[in-house]
């Protein structure tokens, strides 16, 4: 289930050719959290940005970061956490230390794929204007949780996914889809107790 970078042409080209087998398996990794009680948390390319960047003098920021780190260092090992292979695209580009280190602290995380029910599910989030058709990128990455059965999308991300104009249309044609819509939240949001 764990897989390497692939170029953003190849990561496209290859998703819909994911075997029956990985599906078979994302199956089955379902059925074992669920019977072991442990919720599942995707955890989206901004929340990894936000842990490991340098700190801002931006206010805004400079709270994201801390709260992000707040999370990953007290409440993930509250939760069976995943990646995706394109979580691992989008932050293994850039400045080649940023991506290092990026990359550096997802390293032990099991990589979820984006099989060819996500994929047909992301095209269908953005032909129900879920998700813009300019970003395929978030529709995939709520389209990898739903598919795969996670409990919670964790991210920074406001304008797209975590959006409280969209997230109604989007759990709508992801249930329509035949799937559980993940519950998308910030870090913040899904911290147990301060």
């Amino acid at each position: 289930l764990i897989r390497r970078p692939v170029g953003h042409r190849d990561f496209f080209s290859t998703v819909g050719r994911v075997s029956d087998s990985v599906t078979r398996h994302s199956q089955n990794l379902t059925i074992f959290i669920q019977h072991f009680g442990m919720k599942s948390v995707y955890i989206e390319s901004s929340v990894i940005s936000y842990i490991t960047a340098r700190p801002s003098r931006d206010v805004v920021t400079s709270a994201r970061q801390a709260i992000s780190i707040e999370w990953w260092d007290v409440y993930k090992d509250s939760f069976e956490i995943f990646v995706s292979e394109l979580v691992l695209e989008e932050i293994g580009s850039g400045d080649l230390r940023a991506a290092s280190n990026r990359l550096a602290i997802v390293e032990s995380i099991p990589v979820l794929v984006a099989t060819t029910n996500a994929v047909v599910l992301a095209k269908s989030l953005i032909a129900e204007n879920a998700i813009p058709a300019s970003s395929m990128e978030d529709a995939l990455h709520i389209s990898i949780a739903a598919v795969q059965g996670v409990d919670f999308l964790l991210t920074w991300n406001f304008k797209h996914i975590n959006n409280a104009n969209t997230r109604n249309r989007i759990t709508k044609a992801i249930n329509l889809s035949g799937f559980n819509s993940p519950i998308i939240c910030s870090p913040e949001e899904l911290i147990n107790e301060r």
